[in-house]
């Protein structure tokens, strides 16, 4: 793959075969970030899982310290009170039985993430063929699953990420924006990492982390040792 100009000038700056600090990461991560837009910062760890396996399927959510630098469009499935609640929240749509066709049929996904209380689940499970690739559909997990839809929006709107396994076993996530300073990064770097190590499925024999590595949407990877982590 032929890479611009830009991207070969970035990638002269990060040592090939070294690990680095998290924090001369982030510091590294930053000075490579050279496109026009204000570019996320992202964490891809590569697993020893096995996802084929329930027990070592990954999946959970946490909330930065720094937030995301993006704002979250939160579409919420509720009924009777909890949609008022919902409004009151600060929920950018809610609704029910009626937003089936609007999704299902006329493509409508201005939303970034879904939830729903568990009484609309039957309602929401019709969606599944729709949300679920693109990583929409909610899970009790991940806290999208929830009749305190009050926290779940709060939450989410501070800066709240879901992370999980892909198909090939490796968990993509965003850290934050190249604009944050340092601390923030490195704060939201931290918390995620923290999460990651306590999510270890427990039937997982063998190395868990096998690469950690950081990088900006346009620049190079930056890695760090993962047996920091351990």
């Amino acid at each position: 793959m032929k890479h611009g100009k830009k991207y070969s000038e970035a990638a002269k700056l990060v040592e090939r075969g070294t690990f680095y600090e998290p924090a001369d990461a982030v510091a590294l991560v930053k000075k490579t970030a050279s496109a026009k837009f204000d570019e996320t910062v992202e964490l891809h760890i590569r697993t020893g899982c096995d996802g084929r396996h329930a027990d070592q399927q990954i999946r959970g959510a946490v909330v930065l310290p720094s937030g995301t630098g993006k704002d979250v469009r939160v579409l919420v499935f509720a009924k009777g009170d909890k949609l008022t609640e919902a409004q009151n929240a600060g929920a950018d749509f809610v609704g029910g039985e009626e937003l089936i066709p609007k999704i299902q049929n006329e493509g409508w996904f201005e939303f970034d993430v879904v939830v729903a209380t568990p009484d609309m689940m039957g309602v929401v499970g019709r969606l599944g063929k729709v949300l679920g690739p693109k990583g929409l559909m909610p899970n009790p997990k991940a806290g999208t699953v929830t009749m305190d839809v009050t926290k779940a929006i709060k939450d989410i709107k501070a800066g709240k990420i879901e992370y999980r396994l892909d198909k090939t076993n490796i968990i993509h996530v965003p850290v934050g924006k190249a604009s944050f300073t340092n601390e923030q990064l490195t704060d939201n770097f931290q918390t995620l990492m923290d999460a990651i190590v306590k999510a270890r499925p427990s039937a997982l024999k063998g190395t868990y982390l096998k690469s950690v590595t950081l990088s900006s949407t346009m620049g190079p990877g930056v890695k760090v040792n993962p047996a920091k982590f351990v």
